[in-house]
């Protein structure tokens, strides 16, 4: 079965490679995007044959190691069949991940406890590529913590949660293929044929986003759950607010490009001032705002914005009509969900966008975008390692992700800013 299995995935590795040589050479857009729904469905496919083999390796290891080692005898010489399940179990877990043994998972808690290194840590420590250049490094965050802290971040992080996650090498180029031709009419003679080019490109570079614990937070704690959970809640505390700002205003200087940093989105005329009398217009929003996305990026699209704003100037507009534009219903979900002109509106913190009455003229105070098309690059690992903060005379933990983030398509965003009023100045 598992020789069958991978004369599968090798058939189809060689299709791949196939497709990516025809995709370089090809001049015709449908062709192009068949090879790509293709590549998709192949990707998926040969991700699943390959789980499928690891099983099948995995059943045929645990039946070997039964047939070759005798079953431990219990008192008076009878079989211990929990004994042998322990076993295979414990070997089963160290061969798969090193970080999520109980063992391991003791000894970092009494790491970030008290700062001993145990023989369980020192064997496990064992940092990744992406971790190499931090030379003080001590402990790897255990698996358990680590897909704790991911999971939490995708339900509390309503600005992370909704952009693309990718898990690649920093430093290299992501071509972003152009694939928007222009149509010429021509004559007999003419030729008229256009290639698809990656016009432009993105680079990952390799961002730490550290967040500082204080060990006397930490001391306190006693079983290994709820030591795990009050990490995994401090952590996830300083890094889902990291995240989302980030994202949206970071600055590129050592952390992600956010989204309001990103200096193509004014080369192309997608960021727009609304005054105060125009705030609250419905027709307003709808010639400066609505209008200026791009049909072709607008399913998916949602409003980011603070409270402030939806409540204050959305949730009661009214169109020329008379009909509500800002709609909230309640009792569908567990909290009321907000929309815009059939957009949803996803409430961020004020300081992550500020909301209109306490912006500055010139202020970011909406974003009107589809955040697929933002990206983190991150292998969502977490290092930890401690050192003695001489200004306030205590021990802190420090935990390390490594990532970045940028915008693949800066078409399918509209920035939109406070306006002055009459005699203000804009902020630049």
């Amino acid at each position: 079965m598992r020789d069958k299995l991978q004369k599968m995935l090798a058939a189809k590795e060689a299709r791949k490679a196939e497709l990516a040589e025809k995709a370089k050479t090809t001049e015709d857009i449908q062709e192009l995007r068949d090879i790509s729904a293709e590549l998709d469905t192949l990707n998926t496919e040969m991700n699943e044959l390959r789980n499928m083999i690891e099983e099948a390796e995995k059943k045929a290891g645990e039946e070997e190691f039964r047939s070759q080692k005798p079953v431990p005898q219990g008192p008076e010489g009878r079989m211990n069949p929990m004994a042998t399940y322990a076993k295979v179990a414990k070997e089963e877990r160290g061969e798969e991940d090193p970080w999520d043994t109980v063992e391991y998972r003791k000894a970092f808690m009494e790491f970030a406890k008290t700062g001993r290194v145990t023989p369980e840590l020192r064997n496990g420590e064992q940092p990744t590529d992406a971790f190499a250049g931090v030379e003080d490094l001590k402990a790897v965050v255990p698996t358990t913590i680590l897909n704790e802290i991911v999971r939490e971040l995708k339900v509390r992080g309503q600005v992370f949660n909704r952009v693309r996650k990718l898990s690649i090498k920093g430093g290299v180029q992501v071509p972003i293929l152009s694939l928007k031709p222009e149509a010429k009419w021509v004559g007999e003679s003419s030729d008229v044929r256009q290639k698809v080019q990656a016009a432009t490109s993105v680079t990952f570079s390799y961002h730490g986003l550290e967040v500082k614990v204080a060990t006397s937070l930490l001391a306190d704690t006693v079983t290994l759950d709820s030591f795990e959970s009050t990490l995994r809640d401090l952590i996830v505390e300083a890094m889902v607010k990291a995240l989302d700002e980030a994202i949206i205003s970071g600055d590129g200087d050592n952390k992600p490009l956010g989204i309001t940093a990103d200096t193509r989105i004014p080369d192309i005329g997608n960021v727009v001032t609304l005054s105060p009398s125009e705030i609250g217009s419905w027709a307003a929003w709808k010639k400066e705002v609505f209008a200026k996305m791009p049909l072709a990026y607008k399913a998916g699209a949602a409003f980011y914005m603070a409270s402030g704003t939806f409540e204050s100037y959305i949730d009661g507009m009214v169109d020329l009509n008379g009909q509500p534009v800002g709609r909230v219903n309640y009792g569908i979900t567990n909290g009321p969900q907000e929309r815009f002109g059939g957009k949803e509106v996803i409430l961020v913190e004020d300081d992550v966008i500020a909301p209109y009455d306490d912006a500055n003229p010139g202020d970011v105070i909406a974003i009107y975008a589809n955040l697929n098309n933002y990206v983190i690059n991150s292998n969502m690992q977490l290092a930890l390692f401690r050192y003695f903060d001489h200004d306030t005379n205590q021990w802190v933990d420090k935990a390390i992700m490594i990532a970045d983030g940028k915008l693949l398509d800066p078409h399918g965003v509209v920035i939109v800013r406070k306006g002055a009023d009459e005699g203000e100045t804009p902020n630049p």
